[in-house]
């Protein structure tokens, strides 16, 4: 019987060699998630989680499920109700801060959403350590430090679907749309393996946080019971399967750069006899095209099936990837019978015409009947080199475990070719795989197609596609820092991407400014109102109005001066209406400016001012908002900015401003349009409009500050009531 030291091999092919007490692939995304929802609601003690993305949008479960589910579904929410719940839970999220490229696909503002949603249990890490061009591509839980969940899969947009991939699935629409059908693997394991797996998501947490992640009492035991968190309808097909974990870690100021899935996937080829099965999402990398070849070449009787994609996304997806994957069937390929090999996607035709083509993430391949790889790792050339990746490869030492692993190749199969599991067992167990495969399909069920790759694109070995997309080296080589070290020079930071970004915008929006300066004259009260005044009575009012208060508000122009300005030329009733949509405009853009500014440079621009209205918005919410709107304590935009920086919520900022400035709009209606008309028609009743109409104004700053005053004492004497409460039950206790 073969031994896995035929293979595995520590510090060459792999980091560790280990055991899984019981192991079960999990297919597809509403498996997993389902999965990954029963294992959080299980916790104890800690939860890990490192991804690519992970988005707190994402609902892990979806009809009956979640509406039996007393479990929130989103993974948000989930985690937030489950930290609440117990405190004593800690939670570490450590996401990828992604490249431009990826912004479409990402939440904006992940580490504020996640910040915000959750309880002070719940720690948030994104991760820019890695080398310009590369990306964290791991993909760990970690429940209890008991049970591990690793593989292709995200919680991410774009994933969820079930097994069956129906054209039309209800539950395949983000938070963006809807998508087409998706198909991925994980894996969900207990035993020795965690300690390993958890070993290196805390010290992926640990080299970037000031505060590490404390390795839990309990070790991963490695008998015949499964842990409590495994999840709940799971079966186990491993048992006692010995394994091996393999990374990919670029060269990184920290360590040395490790290509351990690289050698491990050239000597797992050089093993094969009969069969080798691959599903992965990029098939690029040269080197893996050229041992396959080799193999085929030196194994008459070895057969190959490949299953990926159809058609790509976006232009740089088409040259770097798929014109390489032209240039890898051609490798391939080369001098061999080509019914021996094929390179393939799944997809379906129904009864009304409709084609789906199926999107595979998924990154598997088996080796005859003894070796299984499940893992986060493509054929491409970022995964071996730049990324970092982490592969778990299972060896059949034993009849059940090889059964396992012949199971879950054919399940697979059956699902991309239509077939059921046991018809796809027979067809195995003869000779001519791939035609057979691929022959006698089904008329309305999933197929498998031989890839022509150049109805999209032609073949391309080094292009500037590839080069950005695909590359085997950072895209700016290390540089000698003042230490005289080599220092990996990483991403941008997304917060330093957003900046830049806002840059920009405002150095197009101050040469507009600029240029508007010299052709449209409203630099000064006389001329804005000049600028209002032509747009009275025309289609144009409110657009012009909101104008004047969005560039009013980023160059600080005093929000009084506007109000004014817009309530002498409309008049007292569309003035009012005109100047409080304008202010909430302007207050909510500058908000959401000062949160992307972020708080210690807004802190020492504002210095004694910012404080000021911070501590207010913080102890007194919509009723601060509304009071710091009637009391003149510092300038309108730079309240805005700084509630941008503070705890309290956009909307809550929008309803204080709308309640503490519509009364005083309409006050400076009546006192604008008093001043409008004095200018006009000087009399008695006007003058007598102007007199109570800063009567009124006066009234309600006066008052605000008296309400504020009252809820500020009333919510401190509460406070100071509960703590003494508080504090004279722990003496009883």
């Amino acid at each position: 019987m073969m031994t896995t030291n035929n293979v595995f091999k520590t510090g060459h092919n792999c980091w560790h060699t280990a055991t899984a007490a019981h192991a079960t692939p999990l297919i597809d995304c509403a498996n997993y998630y389902s999965a990954l929802h029963s294992s959080i609601c299980k916790a104890q003690k800690q939860i890990i989680i490192v991804g690519w993305d992970i988005d707190s949008r994402i609902k892990l479960l979806h009809g009956d499920a979640e509406e039996k589910s007393e479990a929130p579904s989103a993974i948000g929410e989930l985690i937030k109700w489950k930290a609440e719940q117990n405190p004593d839970l800690q939670v570490y999220i450590l996401r990828w801060d992604s490249s431009f490229a990826f912004f479409d696909q990402r939440e904006m503002w992940a580490l504020e959403v996640w910040e915000d949603k959750t309880p002070d249990n719940v720690h948030v890490l994104l991760d820019d350590s890695i080398p310009m061009g590369g990306s964290q591509h791991q993909k760990l839980v970690i429940i209890d430090n008991e049970l591990a969940y690793s593989g292709g899969m995200d919680v991410a947009l774009h994933r969820w679907d079930t097994r069956e991939h129906l054209i039309d699935e209800p539950g395949r629409i983000g938070p963006d749309g809807e998508y087409g059908p998706f198909h991925d693997v994980q894996m969900v394991s207990c035993g020795a393996i965690v300690a390993h797996l958890a070993a290196l998501a805390r010290w992926r947490w640990n080299r970037l946080s000031d505060s590490p992640i404390d390795t839990p009492d309990n070790q991963p035991g490695n008998g015949d019971c499964r842990p409590p968190t495994w999840p709940e309808g799971v079966t186990s097909c491993f048992e006692q399967v010995p394994l091996a974990i393999a990374r990919t870690l670029p060269d990184m100021d920290d360590i040395e750069g490790v290509q351990e899935v690289r050698n491990m996937l050239l000597d797992l080829i050089d093993q094969a006899e009969e069969f080798i099965y691959i599903e992965n999402q990029f098939t690029t990398r040269e080197e893996i095209a050229h041992a396959l070849n080799k193999q085929l070449k030196a194994k008459p009787a070895l057969e190959v099936l490949i299953v990926s994609s159809y058609d790509p996304n976006g232009l740089f997806e088409t040259e770097a990837f798929w014109a390489s994957r032209l240039a890898f069937k051609d490798i391939v390929e080369q001098g061999v019978d080509t019914h021996r090999v094929k390179m393939t996607y799944s997809s379906i035709r129904d009864q009304q015409g409709r084609m789906a083509y199926k999107r595979i993430h998924s990154k598997v391949m088996t080796i005859d009947d003894r070796y299984l790889v499940i893992g986060s790792s493509n054929l491409s050339n970022r995964s071996m080199t730049l990324d970092t990746e982490v592969d778990v490869v299972m060896y059949g030492d034993t009849p059940s475990n090889r059964k396992c692993i012949v199971f879950t190749r054919n399940d697979l199969i059956a699902e991309h070719t239509g077939r059921s599991v046991e018809v796809t067992k027979s067809i195995m167990q003869g000779g001519h795989i791939v035609d057979a495969l691929m022959a006698n399909q089904f008329a309305h069920g999933y197929v498998l197609t031989e890839i022509n790759d150049t109805e999209f694109t032609h073949p391309s070995r080094s292009n500037i596609y590839r080069t950005l997309s695909d590359p085997d080296a950072p895209l700016i080589p290390p540089m000698k820092g003042l230490s005289g070290r080599l220092t990996a020079i990483t991403n941008p930071r997304r917060r330093t991407i957003m900046i830049s970004i806002g840059l920009v915008v405002f150095a197009c929006i101050a040469g507009l400014l600029i240029w508007l300066s010299n052709t449209v004259p409203w630099l000064d009260s006389e001329r804005i109102g000049a600028f209002l005044e032509q747009s009275r009575g025309t289609y144009f009012a409110l657009p012009t109005v909101l104008l004047v208060y969005l560039v009013g508000g980023l160059l600080f122009f005093p929000v009084t001066v506007l109000s004014l300005a817009v309530a002498a030329i409309f008049g007292p009733v569309w003035g009012p209406i005109y100047g409080i949509i304008g202010a909430l405009l302007s207050a909510g853009t500058t908000f959401l400016l000062g949160k992307g500014l972020g708080n210690a440079g807004l802190r020492k621009l504002g210095g004694p001012k910012v404080e000021a209205v911070d501590e207010k918005l913080a102890n007194s919410g919509i009723v601060g908002v509304a009071s710091v709107r009637m009391l003149p304590i510092a300038p309108f935009s730079l309240v805005n900015l700084v509630a941008g920086i503070s705890s309290i919520g956009f909307v809550q900022f929008l309803i204080g401003t709308f309640l503490g400035m519509f009364p005083q709009m309409i006050a400076k209606g009546l006192v604008g349009d008093s001043i409008m008309q004095i200018f006009k028609q000087p009399s008695v009743e006007t003058i007598a409009y102007l007199v109570i109409g800063l009567l009124v104004w006066i009234a309600m700053i006066v008052g605000t500050q008296k309400l504020a005053k009252r809820y500020q004492q009333k919510k401190q004497s509460n406070t100071a009531a509960s703590n003494e409460k508080e504090a004279s039950e722990q003496c009883i206790a």
